[in-house]
């Protein structure tokens, strides 16, 4: 949850004023793309006052972590056995893939874009490690299962195979976004998935 920053004016109510700040910000991305994504911006566009912002978001990029860390994925359970694991990581992935799609093509085009730093920081890794929480800490927690369990090869990097995956979902995405969104990507993931971890599985 963000911290609290400010104290909203008396008058406004807290759970609408962030709902109506969120709903501004899909606007704008849709609209404009992630750069147009300021706290400027969105107060014009809400026609909120900044002191009501900085009560719910610290800043441009807390509000942009909103929409990639919106939910933990620790407690998400999966509903694909852990033998079908490339098809148990797509499962995984697509629950954050269709957050984005249920907002919409344009919103998910202009999101996904090297200039959006929020994006940039949750699906990387930091001094070896993913953030508590992200998909790819879930992702490697995963495959670390997998390997224990026999499923995957012995001696198999649960870190790096994360990493390649978490590449192969990214690369998905963009070329989905290029194709303007005619690319299957319900076909095109788990098929490179299937094929990458062909080589691993027992």
């Amino acid at each position: 949850m963000p911290r609290k920053c400010g104290r909203p004016p008396k008058s406004a109510k807290p759970l609408d004023a962030k709902q109506t700040i969120i709903a501004a910000t899909i606007a704008l991305i849709k609209r404009e793309g992630a750069d147009a994504v300021t706290v400027r911006n969105v107060v014009e566009e809400t026609g909120l006052s900044i002191g009501t912002f900085y009560h719910h978001f610290r800043n441009k990029d807390d509000l942009m972590m909103y929409f990639v860390r919106e939910e933990s994925f620790d407690g998400f359970a999966l509903q694909t056995p852990p033998e079908y694991f490339s098809d148990r990581v797509c499962e995984l992935y697509f629950h954050l893939i269709d957050r984005y799609l249920a907002l919409g093509e344009e919103f998910m085009k202009s999101f996904y874009t090297t200039g959006n730093q929020a994006l940039s920081a949750y699906m990387c890794e930091e001094n070896g490690t993913f953030a508590d929480g992200t998909v790819m800490a879930r992702c490697e927690q995963e495959a670390k299962a997998a390997i224990e369990a026999g499923i995957l090869k012995a001696g198999s990097d649960a870190h790096e195979l994360s990493m390649d995956v978490c590449t192969i979902v990214k690369g998905s995405v963009f070329e989905w976004a290029l194709s303007g969104g005619k690319m299957d990507i319900r076909e095109t993931l788990p098929r490179i998935l299937k094929r990458y971890f062909a080589g691993i599985m027992m």
